[in-house]
């Protein structure tokens, strides 16, 4: 199983760096094109720029949870961590990390249906008129990949009374 995970981390980190690294990119480059030189210098914004801004970090987003739950970057609150015994600390842990997964999966059940329902109901950007339909299913995508996070964490608490955290340049996030 830490075979798994190992690679599963690789693929994260992967997906976040180059397909988020790539989107944030393209929305620095393109806004500062649109703000700078086409609506400044030449009095012409893009029309539908924000449109496709937005939708740039949607995807951003979604290329994110998965490894920032993997490195830790997620809030949790511990403060009453060191007034419970050994035992009742994992079990509680294990208890919670379950509760988020049964509400993820619910939540990521949702996201897909409401990407089957988007072209019905005429969800789309305001100006390009782009459907929200393959937005919705990488959310649900993004959503079910942090649910097995999940998983793998409760794994590793069985296993080891502790999850591992995935370190970057030798540093946990």
């Amino acid at each position: 199983m830490p075979n798994l995970i190992r690679h599963f981390d690789k693929i994260l980190t992967w997906a976040a760096i180059v397909l988020g690294g790539s989107a944030l990119a393209f929305m620095t480059i393109f806004s500062v094109w649109n703000v700078l030189i086409m609506r400044k210098a030449m009095n012409n914004p893009i029309t539908g720029a924000e449109d496709l801004l937005l939708l740039c970090l949607v995807v951003i987003v979604a290329l994110s949870v998965g490894l920032g739950s993997r490195t830790g970057a997620h809030i949790e609150i511990e403060i009453l961590e060191s007034k419970m015994s050994v035992w009742f600390a994992k079990w509680s842990l294990i208890f919670v990390k379950i509760l988020g997964i049964g509400v993820l999966t619910i939540m990521s059940q949702q996201l897909w249906h409401a990407g089957q329902k988007a072209v019905k109901f005429g969800e789309t950007t305001q100006q390009l008129l782009i459907s929200y339909e393959p937005f919705y299913y990488l959310l649900a995508v993004s959503i079910a990949i942090y649910t097995f996070v999940l998983l793998l964490d409760i794994f590793q608490v069985l296993r080891s009374g502790k999850v591992e955290k995935l370190a970057i340049n030798g540093d946990v996030l």
